[in-house]
């Protein structure tokens, strides 16, 4: 008679077992990696910003307005000059990064004409 081969049920709960626990070290790893991931796009735009913010003045020699800050940041990202900075949209939502009249950034911007002395991060 043939002996039959194959895997016994012993050794097929056991590799099920095994592959539930790496599952189970796996998912916490992975869970927030949505939440890492805003926080990282939040920080580039800002940065994004703050560097046109820099560039803004060298080029113009003079502080920027919100809605010239605006023609300065370049990307494929839809940017909009508002009173209080400047609006993103990220993952459909949208976001505002600060844009401050003063160096120190204390003194919000009331309106797209003002002058942007600093740039803020999204909160």
């Amino acid at each position: 008679m043939k002996k039959q081969a194959g895997f016994t049920l012993i050794e097929l709960v056991a590799v099920l077992v095994i592959l539930a626990l790496l599952g189970a070290m796996a998912v916490p790893r992975f869970s927030n990696m949505q939440d890492d991931a805003l926080t990282a796009a939040k920080q580039g735009s800002s940065m994004a910003v703050k560097s046109a913010h820099s560039i803004a003045i060298a080029k113009l020699k003079d502080l920027p307005d919100v809605d010239q800050l605006v023609t300065y940041v370049g990307g494929e990202s839809t940017l909009t000059a508002v009173a209080t900075g400047v609006q993103v949209n990220i993952n459909g939502t949208d976001y505002i990064v600060p844009t401050y009249t003063d160096s120190t950034c204390s003194s919000a911007t009331g309106n797209t004409t003002d002058q942007v002395g600093c740039v803020g991060s999204i909160p």
